[in-house]
């Protein structure tokens, strides 16, 4: 059974860090690209960052360059999104997400998907 696990959300303020992590089980993520998605309230979800399997490519939309960064360690089969200089409108519960296609996910589509973890930025 393919489980993806998100954690590291929590309440932060503005300009605060969180690293969120995001594991897998039952399936092994040095085969597949992995993003980071995320959805506000009352918005579409939208595609965060990727990162491929061979770690040579990844993706930010624009609002998150220079503020996040992305990377995994397949030894642990664990994806990470450390978070630095967090605004309001960063907040959203994000989910990871695999595919074995990175401009798939790119394109914010994934095959596996987790279950997500809110992340609150507020003074």
């Amino acid at each position: 059974q393919v489980q993806f696990v998100e954690s590291g959300g929590g309440l932060v303020q503005p300009g605060g860090s969180l690293r969120l992590s995001c594991a897998a089980s039952g399936f092994t993520l040095d085969v597949a690209s992995v993003g980071w998605f995320r959805q506000a309230p009352g918005k579409e979800r939208e595609g965060v960052s990727c990162i491929s399997n061979d770690n040579n490519s990844r993706y930010y939309i624009d609002s998150v360059k220079g503020r996040f960064n992305i990377s995994r360690d397949n030894a642990k089969n664990t994806v990470f999104l450390q978070m630095n200089s967090l605004k309001p409108e960063d907040t959203g519960v994000y989910y990871c997400a695999a595919t074995r296609v990175f401009l798939r996910c790119v394109s914010g589509q994934g095959d596996y998907w987790g279950q997500g973890t809110q992340v609150t930025v507020s003074s």
